[in-house]
């Protein structure tokens, strides 16, 4: 029996927890511009599966790769890695 692949991992920021056990997670990553060198950011947003709505917006989370969960939601919640900073007003 074949030995089943790892599964993708991604780092990134929560932007909204608007939806009921979904978040949506930027993903940054930093490409090399292929005349110019200069070193470029490309932004990705995905949406990602919180079953315990434990994320809050600004949280740092790593995400990983699962099956199709709704239409747009390829995505898992794995753990959060570093909570918001809030400011007291």
């Amino acid at each position: 029996m074949a030995e089943r692949g790892q599964r993708k991992r991604r780092v990134g920021v929560v932007t909204s927890t608007a939806m009921d056990k979904s978040i949506v997670v930027r993903l940054e990553r930093l490409t090399k511009h292929p005349k110019y060198g200069k070193y470029m950011k490309r932004v990705h947003k995905v949406m990602a599966h919180d079953a315990d709505n434990s994320a809050k917006v600004g949280d740092k989370v790593e995400i990983v790769e699962s099956r199709p969960l709704s239409r747009r939601k390829r995505w898992r919640l794995a753990r959060i890695l570093a909570g918001a900073h809030t400011k007291e007003a």
